[in-house]
């Protein structure tokens, strides 16, 4: 695994964007992993350990959140924003025409913003996994995010710290007590007075939250979309209800969905049954929906 930067630029200026790049960096086929709301790129060194033998894998952190930069401005985080740092990380890997294959994974807020990349003309994207999210996102689902999205308590000590990151992230699933503590070693950091504190900006929540709630309607987006889709939902979730994923299949013949009984809002990603599904799917020889390629 290497650890990168890059500038990205924004409406008040240039930020620093971190990712995390395993395999080789000459690869062919490139998939970008980008996580959710409150999350960070480490949530995805399982998925990346089993894709690195056969593509390059690419999990950055969303501004604010993780080892990248806290914006000056707290509007500015939404997702023209997001939008805009994500492509200028597609074109720092050399991704045209000529160059690798890329494919998405995205968690929550990084499939929305898979889903919208995807949905432009002239889309790099491949192949698309949605994690538990998809064009309708409840007005319940929302008010659960709420609840603890922004807030900014502090941990008096390690173990006070996984309780909290078991608490809101209960919907993961059933993990081991090693998988809790690598989520919990990247979502901490260690403040100044000896206590921990989360490892994201609480700005964040600021648009997300200065609005009142009300569902979220991305039909039209979805609609655009032309690649094949893999979409995974946990049978518990509270943000992809089971009659919005059937409508995503019924609405977008190349996609297929895969429902992760015992699992809530969102799949973790780090057990091998879920490993193993994204696996297949993007490095599948041919899946249907596929575009040709080029040349």
């Amino acid at each position: 695994m290497r650890v990168s930067t890059y500038l990205s630029l924004g409406p008040h200026g240039f930020h620093r964007i971190a990712y995390t790049d395993w395999g080789d960096p000459h690869s062919r086929h490139a998939v970008i992993c980008v996580h959710g709301l409150t999350r960070n790129a480490r949530d995805f060194d399982r998925l990346a350990e089993s894709l690195a033998d056969a593509s390059r894998v690419v999990c950055p952190d969303v501004a604010g959140r993780g080892d990248s930069e806290w914006l000056v401005h707290a509007e500015d985080y939404g997702y023209p924003v997001y939008l805009a740092d994500m492509a200028a990380l597609i074109a720092r890997l050399g991704v045209a025409p000529e160059g690798p294959l890329l494919d998405w994974v995205g968690t929550s807020m990084g499939g929305l913003i898979g889903m919208m990349l995807a949905a432009q003309p002239n889309s790099p994207i491949r192949r698309l996994v949605l994690n538990d999210v998809g064009p309708f996102i409840p007005q319940a689902g929302l008010r659960r995010i709420a609840g603890y999205v922004g807030q900014s308590p502090r941990f008096a000590d390690w173990e006070a710290a996984e309780r909290h990151i078991r608490a809101v992230s209960a919907g993961f699933g059933p993990l081991t007590d090693a998988q809790w503590r690598h989520l919990t070693a990247h979502s901490v950091m260690l403040s100044n007075d000896g206590s921990w504190k989360l490892k994201y900006d609480p700005a964040i929540a600021r648009p997300f939250l200065e609005s009142p709630l009300q569902d979220v309607d991305l039909w039209d987006v979805w609609q655009r979309v032309r690649c094949p889709v893999l979409v995974l939902r946990g049978q518990q979730s509270d943000l992809l209800p089971q009659a919005v994923a059937e409508e995503m299949v019924a609405r977008h013949p190349s996609t297929q969905l895969v429902e992760l009984p015992g699992i809530g809002h969102a799949p973790a990603l780090m057990a091998s049954e879920q490993i193993d599904r994204v696996r297949n799917f993007l490095l599948a020889e041919h899946v249907p929906g596929d575009r040709p390629l080029p040349g």
